[in-house]
């Protein structure tokens, strides 16, 4: 007789997913705070601080400055949403990182040591900064959970070169492991308080120059790849096939993790499609950019495969790409401008759950 609620509980929870839609309802009742975690796509300042104190990261109570030193060769789309919303952001994110180094460890080769992951070092220094106050026992994080959204962009590394695309991945763990770790960081955020999420699924990175097929995009040096295998195409279909894949999952668990479970009581979970608007900048660039001749295959900055004498083209607000795998500040802007809709429950590129 077990088996009956239970399949009521699954039909219940279909239904919700069937109706899914796009609600006022969702954000905060003030958008005062942004929390971001992420890696070389969000980060701005972390990984140069680790790089000039000799692999040590900030300390405690670190007041991060406000910096245009990203892998986009300008400002982040974070901060593109805080200046638009008047609101102050918290950025955690490392340029290198993974969800977990237990699973896709990427190592710093001029420091001997792994990147910083999110589940390891980014999730513990934000929750260490939540319990920080000062001599006069003011808090330093001010954020509130009903004006305060935290958003989650992992997987450029994790499923790219020297990780899972390559088969460099912990013996034993597999792409199933990397979304656990996502779900994962999620919760320990709603368990430290956390009640808005935004999870940001997955670039298209098949259409990046680095993974994009011959005569689409795809370059012989890389800064990022130089000892990539010669097959580009083999390398953009696997590369795709495991984007769709992660996606697709983002897609269906979400929202049996927070209707189906009581892991994010009283929270709820916006799924931000970057896949969806990224591969729409690619294929209409002239509706997003505004204007003609925009270069969605190039990209602006040109080194060698040490990553040494580098050039960047003219042009550069033309450019959907910064570098072969990074997107440009032009497209950052894009993509700052649908995150504050999805907070506002205004975006076709998002599930609200």
């Amino acid at each position: 007789m077990r088996a009956f609620p239970l399949l009521l509980g699954i039909l219940a929870t279909a239904q919700d997913i069937a109706l899914a839609h796009r609600t006022l309802a969702w954000g905060p009742k003030q958008f005062k705070n942004l929390v971001t975690f992420g890696d070389s796509y969000t980060d701005d300042t972390r990984l140069s601080y680790i790089l000039t104190h000799n692999g040590s990261a900030p300390p405690v109570g670190w007041k991060q400055p406000i910096t245009n030193n990203s892998a986009s060769g300008g400002y982040t789309w974070g901060h593109y949403v805080a200046q638009a919303t008047n609101s102050t952001r918290h950025n955690y994110a490392v340029s290198g990182a993974v969800c977990s180094n237990k699973i896709t460890p990427r190592a710093m080769s001029s420091l001997n040591m792994p990147y910083p992951s999110v589940l390891e070092y980014e999730i513990p220094a934000f929750i260490a900064d939540t319990r920080y106050t000062d001599a006069q026992g003011r808090p330093f994080l001010d954020i509130p959970a009903d004006d305060t959204v935290y958003a989650i962009w992992i997987g450029t590394n994790d499923l790219g070169n020297y990780a899972f695309l390559t088969d460099s991945q912990v013996r034993g763990k597999t792409i199933p492991d990397y979304i656990e770790c996502v779900y994962e960081a999620l919760h320990r955020i709603y368990q430290n308080g956390g009640r808005h999420f935004v999870l940001m699924n997955v670039a298209p990175l098949q259409l990046a120059p680095q993974y994009a097929l011959p005569g689409h995009g795809a370059v012989k040096s890389l800064s990022w790849w130089p000892d990539r295998p010669s097959n580009h195409t083999a390398i953009h279909y696997r590369m795709w096939e495991q984007l769709v894949t992660v996606n697709e999952v983002f897609g269906y668990r979400t929202p049996f993790e927070v209707l189906g479970t009581d892991r994010y009581a009283g929270a709820g979970i916006a799924v931000m499609d970057l896949y969806g608007l990224l591969s729409d900048i690619y294929y209409n660039p002239e509706q997003w950019f505004g204007q003609k001749d925009v270069n969605v295959t190039g990209f602006v900055k040109h080194c060698n495969a040490q990553g040494e004498d580098c050039a960047r083209l003219p042009g550069e607000k033309t450019f959907m790409w910064f570098d072969e795998l990074h997107p440009s500040e032009a497209t950052d802007k894009l993509i700052a401008e649908e995150f504050v809709k999805v907070v506002r429950g205004k975006s076709d590129y998002a599930t609200y759950w």
